[in-house]
């Protein structure tokens, strides 16, 4: 009965559907020799109940597993014809509308003569030829007029004052340069509207579709661009110029802008005037040579300003990125080879008879944006440097942070440029399911392709924002503890203070959450588009399965190195004993330690294998000094001298703030073989007690040669009972050689035991 009432609701959904039973042959008999049954014609509801209820299971499940099969391969088989069909129009297709006008070329100038007869037709002859023209006079006199009484009224904003290059601030600079684009745009914008009013009330209707064809886009539009090219390069405002080029190169660029701008304008007033009178779109193929000249124009005019064109990439940023520097000089020939590009799109386009399409012109507003790349990356940077925060603290570990604060505001803005100029273009080219299949390009490949982009952005933005973030708080911290990383002493004594608490955590939450991310978004990223992330998935819970049972001893390094954090054993830049292996604590990963020896090898400790730490540089350290005098020395004089030493480096400006008690005396330690041994003591933050230390050294050397003092010397002393007079025998010198012989032999040990004990 399962089996039956499957088979039915499969059957009575394929019937509501009707779409197998045109593409399936008609059995002859239910008994036919495939054993399958035969579906009725027409396919109702009643029929399918009426031929369930008469079938055995076995010859439902046959039925069933039939039309799957029959939908399995219409649907392989429409896939299949999809790519061919696209394939076919991305070569053979493309190819064949390059073709088709070359072929068509002496029907070009029959067929637009065809129109121009037919116009000329329509308005009257020459007399309506002389009187086009002379109502075009009028109208556009007219609207010339009010365009000049606006720009008399404004003419204060429309007039850059003079500034000096060094001290104008990008804000009055935009400001200036907005309210006279505003002003030109508004100009143009009355031209337009005023001659339109204008040809209505006194334009015979013969008329109007012309003046207006002429008025919008042979004169609007390229003072429109010319307006643009304007407020962007200054061809004579230096000082107000946006982008990094010359003057003439500057001049050149507003030049060429504006001949672009009638050529783009010509070729859609053309096309509108030819359909206008009687020759449809695509007849002639005009568009072809038309778009053919632009594309030609547009890469004469990159490769000739090639070096401009890099220059104006880099920008006037001194502080430009090896990977900027590249994208400049890559910028002229990438945007050549957009051209190129766009061009054999526009042809595929063609070969799919998609003329409504290319009437809105995607192209030109896609090349026109891309052009402007170095505009968009220019106000990037130009808004970062301007608007990013002041830097917090001094030192180079606040440099440091703020410059790579600066560049993370940079990516993150050309992240949101990238998704905004992936949308437009989607948007100019009419990238919905819909449009894109009715082009006759895979909806959803297009469709899924464009949220994959956006995913990837989201994705970055969130990466980078998360750095940014932690990476200032971690600035802040280094900067506030004083730790540098990349300044500490290279071969020195080790020991000294380390970073906070958070900045020795930090590093890993920034590990953590840049590969939480990435992972995530990547997967999301790489589902949209079509590819099964459920092995990936599987294969990484096997993976982890792994870890688990096969790698205890990781887990062990993992979860004892997350309680070695918690209890805040160490910190970065702290000095530590583990176990005998003694080092600065240079990086820590989520299992493992590195120690840097203070003589320069670098020890990997797994957490687990650290029974106890000893840190020597956490808050406080005392450094205790020998020094041994002759038993004749006078204590209380060698405490006033150690008194005045400590003292002194108190206040001296190079150690203002080390000390946390001065060097004093301790008086007499012990009494040996040698002298006296009187002890001092000091107490330092951690790692200055090093180079106090030397200067202890150095004072205490000086201060007792001033006072008359000596340090105590290691004698050997040989009584010789027969020694008389002045002379000595030879038996006497082999007795005192021998003695002092012995003499050395008992020190060398002890020197050398107390030396290997040092660190």
């Amino acid at each position: 009965m399962v089996i039956r009432y499957l088979g039915a609701l499969f059957i009575a959904v394929f019937a509501l559907v009707g779409a197998a039973s045109a593409q399936m042959s008609i059995l002859s008999s239910p008994e036919a020799d495939t054993g399958t049954p035969a579906l009725p014609d027409p396919l109702t509801t009643e029929a399918a109940n009426a031929l369930i209820s008469r079938l055995s299971d076995s010859e439902v499940r046959a039925l069933l597993l039939d039309q799957l099969g029959t939908q399995a391969a219409l649907a392989a088989k429409t896939e299949t014809e999809a790519t061919e069909d696209f394939i076919y129009h991305a070569t053979t297709g493309a190819w064949q509308s390059v073709v088709t006008p070359v072929q068509r070329l002496p029907d070009l100038f029959s067929g637009q003569a065809r129109a121009f007869t037919n116009f000329y037709e329509s308005i009257g002859g020459g007399s309506g030829v002389l009187q086009l023209l002379g109502y075009m006079l009028v109208v556009f006199g007219i609207a010339a007029l009010a365009e000049m009484l606006f720009r008399r009224a404004t003419r204060n904003w429309q007039i850059l004052p003079p500034a000096d290059p060094d001290n104008i601030k990008l804000r009055e600079t935009m400001q200036l340069l907005v309210q006279r684009l505003t002003t030109q745009v508004i100009a143009v914008v009355i031209f337009v509207l005023v001659a339109r009013t204008t040809g209505k009330l006194i334009l015979p209707e013969m008329f109007f579709p012309t003046v207006q064809l002429v008025g919008i886009y042979l004169i609007g539009f390229p003072r429109m661009m010319l307006a643009f090219a304007f407020f962007f390069f200054a061809p004579m405002n230096p000082e107000y110029r946006l982008l990094n080029v010359t003057t003439p190169i500057a001049r050149a660029f507003c030049f060429h802008q504006f001949w672009l701008a009638i050529l783009i304008g010509f070729s859609a007033a053309i096309q509108i005037f030819n359909a206008n009178n009687g020759v449809p779109l695509g007849e002639l193929r005009l568009g072809f040579w038309l778009n053919l000249s632009l594309h030609i124009y547009l890469i004469v005019i990159f490769w000739r300003y090639r070096e401009a064109g890099v220059g104006m990439m880099r920008g006037a940023d001194p502080d430009v990125t090896p990977m900027e520097e590249r994208a400049a000089q890559l910028y002229p020939y990438a945007n050549i080879a957009v051209f190129v590009v766009m061009w054999w799109i526009i042809n595929m386009v063609v070969s799919y008879g998609n003329f409504e399409l290319l009437g809105t012109a995607p192209h030109y507003k896609t090349m026109l944006l891309l052009m402007f790349a170095p505009a968009m990356d220019t106000a990037i940077r130009g808004l970062v440097r301007h608007l990013t925060p002041a830097m917090t603290g001094e030192g180079p570990m606040a440099e440091r942070a703020y410059y790579a604060s600066k560049r993370a505001y940079i990516r993150i803005g050309r992240v949101v440029i990238f998704a905004v100029v992936v949308l437009s273009i989607a948007n100019f080219w009419g990238m919905s399911a819909r449009s894109i299949a009715e082009a006759g390009v895979g909806a959803q490949f297009a469709a899924n392709i464009i949220e994959f982009l956006i995913i990837m952005s989201i994705g970055y933005l969130l990466y980078e924002a998360a750095s940014l973030v932690i990476n200032r708080k971690l600035a802040a911290e280094q900067t506030a503890s004083g730790y540098v990383p990349d300044e500490q002493e290279v071969g020195g004594d080790g020991g000294g203070a380390g970073g906070s608490r958070l900045s020795t955590v930090l590093p890993l939450i920034l590990l953590v959450t840049r590969t939480v991310i990435v992972t995530l978004f990547l997967l999301l990223g790489l589902s949209n588009i079509g590819v099964d992330t459920t092995p990936l998935l599987a294969g990484a819970s096997i993976v982890g399965l792994a870890i688990g049972f096969g790698a205890q001893k990781l887990v062990t390094d993992v979860v004892s190195g997350v309680f070695f954090l918690v209890d805040d054993a160490f910190r970065v830049g702290e000095y530590v004993d583990v176990e005998g292996t003694m080092g600065t604590v240079e990086k820590i990963s989520i299992r493992s330690m590195q120690l840097r020896h203070h003589k320069g090898p670098v020890h990997t400790i797994p957490y687990g294998e650290i029974p106890k730490v000893t840190n020597f540089s956490r808050d406080w350290v005392i450094m205790k000094l020998r020094f041994t005098v002759p038993f004749d020395s006078d204590p209380i004089k060698i405490k006033k001298i150690f008194k005045k030493i400590g003292q002194d480096l108190m206040a001296a400006p190079e150690f203002e703030g080390d000390f946390l008690q001065p060097f004093k005396s301790q008086g007499v330690l012990e009494i040996d073989d040698v002298g006296m041994v009187i002890r001092g003591k000091f107490m330092a933050k951690p790692g200055k007690q090093f180079m106090i230390r030397k200067e202890i050294f150095n004072r205490v050397n000086k201060d007792f040669a001033e006072n008359g003092l000596e340090f105590a010397r290691r004698e050997v002393r040989v009584a010789l009972p027969s020694m008389s007079g002045q002379h000595l025998t030879e038996e006497d010198k082999q007795a005192i050689a021998a003695a002092a012989t012995q003499s050395v032999q008992d020190i060398a040990p002890d020197a050398a035991g107390g030396k290997d004990g040092q660190r």
